[in-house]
């Protein structure tokens, strides 16, 4: 356990960071008065996402690694901070749905009716439900995670690391 203790740590901050981000989507009326534009301005948590999982292989490389990181044990480390990540995501969207923005799926819901985007409520209601986006939040988690970690070990990686193991 000691020896993955840099990636629970960074898990946990990529979680808290998460749900940090839906509140301020929440304060900024994005579940609300503005969910027309809660679709678009969500992709900028890509920013802060990338950010962590660069703090999280950096702090891996130097203080587990001495300062020296193949690109495969970055890419391991970010897959482990990624398994735990979509690991506790149903949490984590349960915290969201039911704690933080509860009013987030009938908003969705209905503005999906009032665009056309769907065209009956029970279609709406199956896609804008807790359950659906747990199942979204695991799925996005490992696909984004393993995507962020390929590309964030590339930077992180020591240009001139002997030890590839």
């Amino acid at each position: 356990m000691a020896k993955f203790k840099i990636e629970i740590k960074w898990a946990f901050i990529f979680i808290i960071m998460s749900l940090l981000w839906m509140v301020l989507e929440k304060l900024c009326g994005l579940h609300s008065t503005h969910i027309d534009k809660q679709q678009y301005l969500t992709l900028l948590f890509i920013i802060p996402a990338v950010w962590v999982y660069f703090l999280a292989l950096k702090d891996k490389k130097i203080h587990y690694y001495k300062g020296i990181m193949s690109y495969k044990q970055g890419f391991i480390s970010g897959l482990i901070v990624t398994l735990i990540v979509a690991l506790f995501s149903p949490l984590t969207q349960w915290i969201i749905s039911c704690v933080i923005t509860p009013e987030y799926f009938p908003n969705v819901i209905e503005y999906s009716l009032k665009t056309g985007y769907h065209k009956t409520r029970e279609a709406a209601e199956a896609y804008f439900s807790l359950e659906n986006y747990m199942k979204q939040s695991v799925i996005g988690a490992l696909i984004m995670g393993i995507v962020t970690t390929a590309i964030v070990a590339l930077f992180v990686r020591s240009k001139n690391s002997r030890n590839e193991s």
